[in-house]
């Protein structure tokens, strides 16, 4: 067994409980839409109450780990380069979708070892549910206490219908173009790091992203993605994408189910 899949149960549990915690206001938000752009608004306030609860968590592991996170002071890069493992976390992946109310949101916590996602875990509060992967060890969901392993559907570029996961805001050009070649495809709007998660379930076959993304975006669920049987690649370079970058934009990337050649 990998010496971190020992903190699995824990990082579970601290997604869950900042998932609680974002619900609490996310319930009692009258107008997040109006208030969104102020210092105190109920978004600002998930955010760091969630980045709170999993800093502290993570802190308290018998191993700990240095952690980079959206909403933490990012150390210099001559420091991060060094790191061995280190936690990535996005404690409120997901803006729009909370703004809008649709409960598309995510907490996102990965593990990185050197630039490799080695272990994650992805909770969705509104849904109750959570997914989870660690290298080697399969993908993972649990609802309502049910836990069921994930498996990428098989397709070709070649099949009809293809289901294309998408932004529910719109489609840029260079989207768009990737969708045109395919064979009466489906678009399935999705919210946040579900994006992933969906074609881990086998309900998707193709998630484009050709748009800015950041490093604590994607980490989680592309291991639970590639656990199910699915790959995540930078779009240029067709290598998997990596992490600890100097820059933590990420590359455009192509996410996919399991694809037969």
């Amino acid at each position: 067994m990998n010496q971190y899949i020992q903190h699995l149960a824990e990082v579970k549990q601290i997604a869950q409980r900042a998932g609680e915690a974002i619900m609490e206001i996310y319930n009692n938000a009258s107008d997040i839409e109006i208030v969104k752009k102020t210092d105190d608004s109920p978004l600002t306030v998930a955010d760091r109450t969630a980045n709170g609860i999993i800093c502290d968590g993570l802190e308290q592991l018998a191993t700990v780990y240095p952690i980079i996170s959206e909403e933490n002071k990012l150390v210099e890069y001559e420091e991060r380069k060094n790191y061995e493992y280190y936690w990535l976390v996005d404690p409120l992946d997901g803006t729009k979708e909370f703004i809008k109310r649709n409960g598309e949101f995510t907490v996102n916590i990965a593990l990185v070892k050197g630039q490799k996602v080695v272990m994650g875990v992805v909770y969705a509060p509104v849904l109750d549910e959570l997914y989870w992967a660690a290298e080697g060890e399969g993908a993972y969901k649990t609802k309502h206490e049910t836990t069921s392993r994930l498996h990428a559907e098989t397709f070709t570029w070649k099949d009809q219908g293809l289901n294309v996961v998408c932004s529910r805001s719109h489609l840029n050009e260079s989207t768009q173009k990737i969708v045109n070649e395919l064979d009466t495809p489906n678009l399935v709007p999705k919210g946040s790091s579900l994006k992933f998660l969906i074609l881990a379930m086998g309900d998707a076959h193709i998630y484009p992203r050709l748009a800015p993304t950041m490093e604590w975006d994607t980490a989680a669920a592309q291991i639970i993605l590639e656990e199910a049987g699915g790959i995540v690649y930078d779009y240029n370079t067709n290598k998997p994408l990596r992490y600890n970058k100097e820059n933590l934009l990420n590359p455009y990337f192509m996410a996919l189910g399991k694809k037969e050649a």
